[in-house]
């Protein structure tokens, strides 16, 4: 009764705050094939004085949707690492989701259960400059979803990848967790990461490098449990481990044939030699097979039936005969005798029961 007393005055500020709440509005404009990332900062939800700090210690959650639906689009994630750090929306529009998309974030203060609403548009559209055919894909085993989402630490991939992609400028396409594809949550061991997907993509050819790294020779030595090859210094290390043996590249310079449509045909089989059917077929008659195969169980059934009736029934050699043949001793008639036969119950003169038998039991036991 105490903790319902406690929680009720919460529920009813919660909703008060709810429904008093006027939500922001702030346009952002993603691209199609780009990786997009809000930031859910603290300082944006809190409602403080201008000259008042953000106390670091408060903790805040945010719960994000689709206007009208429950959940986030399908090409869109959201994560938070503990309710002291900030907030991320991330992914990457498809060219089926352009439009307008309106998100919903409603943060809750932890402390007071102060609650801020915000409506994200989002304006996706296609985006400008060269086609990027060129893309490859890094699991980077020293970080987390949540450390390269920052514009800082990507900038900082990118510029090291560099060294190895020298040619061309290089954009930042997906970025995805490892546990989405797949991952095992590490052990709490200090050092011990999650593992990120990093998709990058260039409008200029892949180096020889990650070609190598991609090649089948690569892949064998991977398989054995040794180091791929790897013909240039690796310019992310130590910032960056990156696991060499799941780079993948994808070239779509070259359009990949269209799948030829299905001729329909005459529904005849062309001749091959192990399937010969026979070109005609002679007529046959079906009806002594059928016959035969209805008539001879019912036969044999009908005999068995008659044999078991004529035993049952006409081999009855009757009681009396039975009786005649059959030992007094083991047939046991005193117990059959008729009801004026039944012996009676006497006392001896010792005062203890007994039996007084019938003339005709005692002269066949005699």
């Amino acid at each position: 009764m105490a903790a319902a007393l406690i929680w009720i005055p919460l529920l009813s500020g919660l909703l008060t705050g709810l429904g008093g709440t006027k939500a922001q509005q702030t346009t952002l404009h993603p691209l199609v094939g780009r990786i997009f990332v809000h930031t859910l900062d603290h300082e944006t939800f809190l409602h403080l004085p201008e000259h008042v700090a953000v106390p670091p210690t408060t903790p805040i959650t945010y719960q994000a949707h689709l206007q009208g639906y429950p959940d986030l689009p399908r090409w869109l994630r959201y994560t938070q690492r503990s309710p002291h750090h900030p907030g991320f929306l991330y992914g990457t529009p498809t060219p089926e989701d352009r439009g307008r998309q309106v998100i919903e974030v409603i943060a809750y203060n932890r402390d007071n259960f102060d609650t801020t609403r915000q409506r994200l548009v989002l304006l996706i559209g296609d985006p400008e400059g060269p086609l990027i055919p060129y893309q490859a894909e890094f699991l980077v085993r020293s970080h987390d979803v949540e450390e390269v989402l920052p514009s800082t630490p990507a900038s900082r991939f990118l510029t090291a990848l560099g060294g190895l992609w020298e040619l061309g400028e290089l954009q930042l396409l997906n970025i995805t967790s490892a546990l989405d594809r797949g991952g095992r949550v590490p052990l709490p061991i200090e050092g011990r990461k999650e593992g990120v997907y990093i998709k990058v993509g260039s409008a200029s050819p892949f180096s020889t490098c990650l070609k190598m790294v991609a090649s089948p020779d690569s892949h064998a030595r991977c398989a054995q449990g040794q180091p791929p090859l790897l013909s240039c210094y690796d310019t992310l290390a130590p910032h960056f481990r990156v696991d060499w043996c799941n780079v993948s590249l994808v070239d779509k310079s070259v359009p990949e044939p269209a799948d030829e449509v299905p001729t329909p045909g005459d529904g005849i089989l062309e001749h091959d030699l192990f399937f010969c059917p026979p070109t005609e077929a002679p007529a046959r008659d079906f009806l002594t097979d059928a016959l035969v195969t209805l008539l001879v169980p019912l036969l044999v059934a009908l005999l068995l039936t008659l044999l078991l009736a004529y035993i049952m029934c006409c081999r009855r050699e009757g009681r009396l005969k039975r009786d005649l043949a059959t030992s007094d001793f083991a047939l046991g008639s005193w117990q059959r005798l008729p009801p004026q036969s039944t012996p009676r119950s006497t006392r001896k003169p010792g005062g203890q029961p007994g039996r007084k038998w019938p003339r005709q039991v005692a002269g066949r036991m005699a």
